[in-house]
């Protein structure tokens, strides 16, 4: 009898407590979100083209000459007219994401219009001297992208920005001079030391980004290559540009 009334209590303890304890329980399991992982900032690799209008100004040219007519000497001639022309390039390089970018280049510069002009002291060689460039410049380069947002460097969150870089490495170039009737300036070809220095602005699309902006290069030395007394150079030359590119990332 003792036994059966045990049983009946613990069964009705199970009835009562049953639904307590179920409520305790969620009816559906819960969500747990987990946090997107933070990997830093990200670089890339990216290819660029550029397309540029230039000017090419040079304080003076040197050559072997004589006034009538003693030995030839080296003579200093100012120039008095600017050449105009433009440059297409190409490039490779990476942004780490902080502001900071590298690339090397290869830029084909054409130019016309450099011009000396010689008095009637050198006789039948009097009149108008004018170079005719063409340079291959090649390139490494380093750039810092700063946001106008005000945000401390600048990766690739889109926007506009600005940039200020310089690059270093050699300049090879073809020159041609165009001199009056009646005189032969031989033409010829020369390897140089070339620095630049760039700045400007570019809006970045994402996976495309566009600048334009101001680059000067520096080319130490323009000769036409000759032995002397035919030799014809400038030294200290400033090619200024103003050039639009065009990079595309890899990712």
């Amino acid at each position: 009898m003792r036994k059966l009334i045990a049983a009946i209590m613990v069964a009705g303890a199970a009835v009562i407590a049953g639904p307590a304890l179920a409520a305790d329980f969620p009816e559906y399991p819960p969500i747990i979100e987990i946090p997107d992982v933070d990997y830093g900032v990200q670089g890339s690799f990216y290819l660029r083209g550029s397309a540029a209008g230039n000017w090419l100004w040079s304080k003076e040219a040197y050559a072997y000459e004589c006034v009538v007519c003693g030995p030839a000497v080296v003579t200093t001639f100012p120039f008095v007219a600017m050449g105009y022309g433009y440059s297409v390039g190409a490039g490779f390089g990476y942004e780490t994401g902080t502001g900071l970018r590298f690339d090397a280049t290869i830029d084909y510069v054409g130019n016309e219009g450099l011009k000396v002009t010689k008095g009637p002291e050198y006789g039948f060689r009097q009149g108008d001297y004018t170079v005719k460039l063409r340079s291959t410049i090649a390139l490494a380069n380093v750039y810092y992208d700063f946001s106008f947002g005000g945000d401390y460097g600048y990766g690739a969150a889109g926007g506009a920005f600005g940039y200020v870089g310089a690059g270093a490495g050699v300049a090879f170039n073809h020159s041609e001079i165009t001199a009056p009737a009646g005189v032969v300036v031989p033409s010829g070809s020369n390897t140089s030391l070339a620095a630049a220095g760039m700045v400007g602005v570019g809006y970045d699309f994402g996976s495309v980004v566009a600048d334009v902006g101001y680059r000067g290069v520096y080319i130490a030395e323009l000769n036409n290559g000759a032995a002397a007394p035919n030799t014809v150079w400038a030294q200290n030359n400033w090619l200024h540009e103003v050039r639009g590119t065009l990079r595309y990332r890899f990712n």
